[in-house]
């Protein structure tokens, strides 16, 4: 039997998280992945409304950048708080090229104060709620392409945080899109009695290590080693 091909996994893995997030209600709406191929052998795994996704690189304030995504339908999951999720990948003769993994949480999160009953019946507002909550986007970049990434000021593989141009911290591979959303779901929805992650279904697949001897040497993320093997 032939194995199956890297990016229909992968489109597989998309499909099944987003029916988890459904069925734990966390996802409040979803635009489904599909595939399409491009040229030199390129196959994308995206979602519609991805054509909108430059809208996040605009210097305007992140509000309105939320607003126009939202607006857009630029997102493959929009969880049930607002927050916004994107998955896409690049394949390029079956092996990865490119991927962008990104979480926008909403950043009107305060507007929920005014419904107490949701504040004081879903657990999973509690956190989020709180004043001294900055809502801040996160991203998980990998790129291969020659003539992109540099060692240690431009990995292949990294993680920025709240829109900073500079900030891409080192990751040792690219990512899954199973622990991607696992990684969302522990540290930005889980209570006191509820941890969503552990409702995922367990997806296998691994990607190989990117990192650099170098930018070991820096602060890195380390992904699980099931994923990225030594």
């Amino acid at each position: 039997m032939t194995a199956m091909p890297m990016y229909r996994r992968v489109r597989a893995q998309i499909n099944d998280l987003v029916s988890d997030l459904i069925k734990i209600g966390l996802c409040d709406d979803q635009n489904p992945p599909f595939e399409r191929g491009g040229p030199d052998e390129l196959i994308e795994i995206t979602f519609p409304g991805s054509r909108h996704i430059s809208i996040a690189s605009k210097d305007i304030m992140y509000r309105e950048i939320y607003d126009r995504l939202k607006g857009e339908r630029a997102y493959l999951v929009r969880m049930a708080d607002g927050a916004l999720v994107q998955m896409m990948y690049i394949f390029k003769e079956g092996e990865i090229q490119r991927h962008r993994l990104a979480f926008f949480p909403s950043p009107y999160l305060e507007e929920f104060q005014n419904a107490p009953v949701i504040y004081l019946e879903d657990e999973v507002y509690a956190d989020i709620l709180d004043r001294n909550i900055v809502p801040f986007p996160l991203r998980f970049d990998f790129d291969a392409r020659d003539g992109v990434h540099e060692e240690v000021t431009h990995p292949m593989s990294h993680l920025t945080l709240g829109q900073y141009r500079n900030c891409r911290i080192p990751v040792t591979a690219p990512l899954m899109p199973y622990h991607f959303i696992e990684f969302i779901l522990r540290n930005f929805y889980h209570t006191a009695h509820e941890k969503y992650c552990d409702r995922l279904t367990a997806c296998a697949g691994e990607f190989e290590n990117s990192i650099a001897a170098a930018e070991r040497g820096v602060i890195h993320v380390q992904l699980p080693m099931a994923v990225a093997h030594e």
